[in-house]
């Protein structure tokens, strides 16, 4: 069986995240993605330049004629933008998908510094998505603006886990990458007790446009292959680490993956 996978978030013009990156990394590891676009963005590998919004209505539409047709075996959220657009995604998830499992991927802030998640928008993500996630990926800084917490090194990445699960979600997979460091360490820490540090050695490169999204995207396929949390964050990361290493090199600022390495190398000039 084929795993589903519905994306709610944001395009990028520039196909290096939000969207365009959901779906190619859903592709690339065998799952079918379908989407709710809650934005359209004017975006490159410098910078977003525009966002426009879709009407809130239009969204839960996109929503109910997924969800009552194809069905999903998980949803994950990304870019949400706005508390009516927070407020309708959890309202038609719980009418629609109550028992799908949901991965919230709390973006904030786009590689180039612009805003994604209005102030009142956090406030109701943390009322209405959080405590119904069964898992939550924010970076260090997000995690920080979540929890109020400091999350400067790897030591304070245990601290920030325990007060996200307060929050209501059932795992927490705060990432690392923005910390200092020769590796990447990510840690991931359920509501039952169960942790495990994921550690990587960094890649120093700028080719980094939608690994967020990529690794939210790629643990969410996993999960809804029926994989354990652990083995689906696993893969996962492995997934974005060599989609990393292959990127094509695009544009002058922050460089998008090459999210189909699975299905052959990149052509060499």
């Amino acid at each position: 069986m084929v795993a589903r996978v519905l994306v709610v978030a944001g395009s990028d013009s520039g196909g290096g995240a939000g969207i365009q990156a959901d779906v190619k990394t859903v592709t690339a590891l065998g799952g079918y993605a379908m989407t709710a676009i809650t934005a359209l963005t004017a975006q490159n590998t410098r910078g977003v330049f525009g966002i426009l919004p879709i009407d809130t209505e239009f969204i839960r539409q996109q929503l109910e004629v997924v969800l009552s047709d194809l069905g999903a075996d998980v949803v994950k959220t990304g870019m949400l933008h706005s508390a009516s657009v927070v407020s309708a995604v959890a309202g038609t998830l719980a009418m629609y998908a109550r028992d799908v499992p949901l991965v919230v991927d709390p973006v904030m802030v786009a590689k180039g510094g612009a805003t994604l998640l209005e102030p009142a928008a956090r406030f109701a993500l943390v009322e209405k998505l959080l405590p119904r996630a069964a898992l939550i990926t924010p970076n260090a800084p997000e995690a920080a603006a979540l929890t109020g917490l400091p999350v400067r090194d790897v030591d304070d990445l245990a601290a920030v886990a325990d007060r996200l699960l307060l929050l209501g979600p059932s795992a927490v997979l705060v990432k690392g990458g923005h910390l200092p460091g020769a590796s990447v360490v990510d840690l991931l820490r359920t509501a039952d007790g169960f942790e495990r540090y994921f550690e990587s050695p960094r890649l120093e490169t700028t080719n980094t446009h939608g690994t967020g999204c990529t690794l939210a995207s790629a643990i969410a396929t996993g999960i809804a292959e029926g994989l354990t949390l652990e083995h689906a964050v696993e893969r996962a990361r492995g997934y974005v680490a060599q989609a990393i290493r292959t990127a094509p090199g695009f544009g002058k600022g922050h460089g998008p993956l090459y999210h189909a390495h699975t299905f052959r190398r990149p052509i060499e000039a």
